[in-house]
């Protein structure tokens, strides 16, 4: 079957591999229909790593999946031609943190397109039926792909504890944060400011109803303009901020606009793989930082919110490519040329 396989840093060349075989028991063999490049597919892109995971060997990326299956494994009550989304996440469920509920914490954890564990940038994949989620006929193979992400921002919204009326900041409008962006917002969240150093993400933001943040503390600006609606930043608290920006000083700015009391939400991974503040200010603050670490148990959910209507996951989706172009993609997405939010390649 062809895949794309990442040798080293931006080396992703398209293979052929072998087929991955039948379903053993509780599996079922998935034909890959669609994937998302997420920010952290991008790092190991880039970096050859993320964070303290290095690639050693040859890998296959993508855990933001769709496909369709085509066998079962014995026990399996899931049918053949049933359309699905998969979450990419496989906990041992025997540590203590599973047993806790806390499958998103496992030490243990197998996970798509994390070496050494091969992701859905391929044609075939088997998988526990666990994981797989069926897609109502209104759900494209997009719609399912992006409930990933928005199961992120369902997790990162719970760690920020959104209560009715509260002040939001939001710093990086990648598809993480437009995804917070708009789960803060059913959460309760009364103002949502946002920032982006990419004009085409701060828009989008904006039209999925944020606020530019402007003044002359801010870390980045629309176009590096004021406009009307931009928040002053003189004497500004916000009662929860998330980081979903990876870089740069976001961090840092980010203590700098919460509140006295109030919750900041660090949800990017930053390129250096470090993570820095002025531990004066987050102290004197009494300020909580919480860190969120993928997610747990919130496929339903995104599920949910998508069949409602509740949630724009489609506006987020920028480009299309099919899997033999998957190099090109992930240069242009590494770019950020080309206006791109979301890049999904199908197979």
């Amino acid at each position: 079957m062809l895949a794309a396989r990442l040798h080293g840093p931006r080396d992703l060349r398209i293979e052929r591999v072998s087929h991955p075989g039948l379903p053993t028991a509780g599996e079922v063999l998935l034909r890959v229909t669609a994937t998302g490049i997420c920010g952290s597919d991008l790092h190991t892109y880039k970096e050859g790593r993320i964070g303290d995971t290095a690639l050693r060997s040859p890998l296959i990326p993508g855990h933001e999946f769709t496909g369709v299956i085509e066998r079962v494994g014995p026990g399996v009550k899931l049918k053949p031609g049933t359309r699905v989304a998969v979450d990419p996440a496989q906990p041992c469920g025997r540590c203590d943190r599973c047993r806790e509920g806390n499958v998103n914490l496992c030490p243990k954890v197998r996970f798509c397109g994390l070496w050494p564990y091969h992701g859905s940038l391929c044609e075939w994949m088997r998988m526990p039926a666990k994981n797989c989620f069926p897609l109502p006929r209104a759900l494209d193979d997009t719609d399912g792909v992006m409930l990933e992400p928005l199961g992120i921002a369902i997790h990162a919204t719970g760690l920020g504890k959104i209560r009715k009326g509260d002040t939001v900041v939001i710093f990086g409008c990648g598809c993480i944060g437009l995804c917070i962006l708009q789960t803060v917002r059913l959460a309760g969240a009364r103002r949502v400011f946002v920032s982006d150093p990419l004009p085409w993400r701060q828009k989008l933001a904006e039209k999925l109803g944020g606020t530019p943040l402007g003044g002359p503390c801010s870390v980045v600006a629309a176009s590096g303009q004021r406009t009307r609606r931009s928040a002053s930043l003189h004497n500004f608290e916000a009662d929860v901020v998330f980081e979903c920006a990876w870089a740069g000083d976001a961090a840092q700015q980010a203590v700098k606009l919460c509140r006295p009391g109030g919750r900041v939400v660090l949800v990017g991974v930053p390129d250096d793989n470090r993570f820095e503040i002025s531990h004066a200010v987050a102290r004197r603050k009494g300020l909580t930082l919480l860190f969120a670490r993928r997610m747990k148990h919130t496929y339903p959910e995104a599920l949910r919110l998508v069949v409602a209507g509740r949630v724009d996951m489609r506006s987020l989706v920028s480009h299309h490519f099919p899997l033999k172009e998957a190099p090109r993609a992930f240069r242009l997405n590494a770019a950020y040329k080309d206006n791109v939010v979301k890049v999904i390649i199908e197979s």
